[in-house]
């Protein structure tokens, strides 16, 4: 769970770099290498994008931690 802008930036950082781990393997590895080295960052890509979204979409006046008003 995201609980900052700090953690934010991290989370979005570290989808970037993956993201780029993906590009990089479409060009030096063979289709059924890339099926199944993918797999895993794509899943680890989509729960972190996920987790992005849930912050993003909190207004700033509530705890990430409670999902309450402070």
């Amino acid at each position: 769970m995201i609980r900052n802008d700090e953690e934010l930036e991290v989370a979005q950082a570290r989808i970037a770099t993956f993201q780029k781990w993906l590009k990089d393997m479409r060009a030096t590895t063979s289709v059924k290498e890339l099926a199944t080295m993918s797999s895993r960052y794509r899943l680890e890509i989509e729960r972190m994008q996920a987790e992005v979204m849930d912050y993003l979409l909190l207004p700033t006046f509530v705890d990430p931690q409670t999902t309450q008003v402070a």
